[in-house]
């Protein structure tokens, strides 16, 4: 099965584990059977609200069995490099959650909430509570030439009630306000999923998360190959379009592809359909064997990556690619 062709799994959280406060599908039989098989497990989220602890609770109240050792947050990632680039005991003005706090404090330098601190640096994580005035502060530092670090740019947050406004959304604001371009610690940038995979010793991990432009992207900056999951952000639609650099070695409809032959969900694998480009447009036919939808959108892909370029017009050549079409959302 697809997860015994790695050393370790480098999980996505929001979208690909649980969305909100509620499980996706397979995840805790996903984990245990990694774990089951010598695999590690490292929990990798641009979500810069929670603390590694909470985090950690919350997978253990889905039966995911975690520890603190075992997540890696953007709170964590943006803190870093801020370390990284002024003197230690530096004031930075946080706009986010208290663990966000908690994490500037961790790496030696002083959290402070306003701009008439004279903070020399600014980072940016997600908080469900923040407003204008906070965001003003922000503004008004980043404007005297504090350094601004943002955790992530994910636009959009999966939850239970469906998408919401993300971190990526939130420093929208702000670049609006400031003109200023913030440094980025999370995915895609390669540090923090390079800094997980260290914390477990792997030397072949994959990726496994539900966005093409943070966990897909990020996998692709960090040379490790990834899975696509299309529980979260990502479509068959934004699959077959996505640029190079945003195209996962694997793609399944949830983590229980990890289960699965690895040929089940490997893009360029045996699919039972034929695709062929013809100018702007894909045509997909079924080539008998499996009928299954995935199999059709792996045959898609495969065909458009290697052929054509940016978004096609799909088209049914009979009445089950027809029907795979539709049920893709593709026709």
């Amino acid at each position: 099965m697809l997860l015994e062709d790695y050393d370790g799994l480098l999980f996505d959280l929001d979208g690909t584990v649980y969305r909100g406060e509620e499980p996706l599908p397979s995840a805790a039989e996903v984990v245990r059977a990694a774990r089951e098989h010598g695999r590690a497990v490292r929990f990798v989220t641009n979500n810069a609200s929670r603390r590694p602890a909470e985090v950690a609770d919350h997978l253990n109240e889905l039966d995911l069995n975690t520890g603190p050792d075992e997540v890696s947050t953007s709170a964590q990632a943006g803190a870093a490099l801020l370390a990284e680039r002024v003197p230690a005991g530096s004031k930075v003005l946080v706009l986010g959650a208290e663990g966000l706090v908690e994490e500037v404090r961790l790496v030696g330098l002083t959290p402070v909430r306003s701009a008439d601190e004279k903070p020399v640096g600014v980072v940016q994580g997600l908080s469900k509570t923040l407003g204008w005035p906070e965001f003003a502060e922000a503004t008004l530092a980043i404007q005297a030439g504090a350094l601004w670090v943002a955790c992530n740019l994910d636009l959009v947050l999966p939850t239970e009630r469906g998408m919401l406004p993300g971190n990526g959304a939130l420093v929208a604001a702000v670049r609006a306000a400031t003109g200023a371009e913030p440094l980025v610690a999370g995915k895609p940038a390669a540090t923090q999923l390079n800094q997980a995979a260290a914390s477990a010793e792997l030397s072949k991990p994959l990726v496994v998360g539900d966005r093409l432009d943070t966990d897909i992207e990020g996998a692709a900056t960090a040379g490790m190959d990834s899975l696509l999951v299309l529980t979260g952000v990502a479509t068959p639609a934004s699959l077959l379009a996505a640029p190079a650099h945003q195209r996962p070695r694997y793609v399944s409809a949830g983590l229980e592809g990890l289960l699965a032959p690895t040929a089940d969900s490997e893009i360029s694998g045996p699919s039972g359909w034929k695709s062929t480009v013809d100018g702007s447009r894909l045509v997909l036919a079924h080539d008998g064997g499996s009928e299954h939808d995935l199999s059709a959108l792996r045959s898609l892909c495969a065909a458009w990556w290697e052929n054509g370029s940016g978004t096609p017009k799909v088209v049914a050549a009979d009445h089950a690619a027809e029907a795979a079409l539709r049920r893709l959302a593709l026709d």
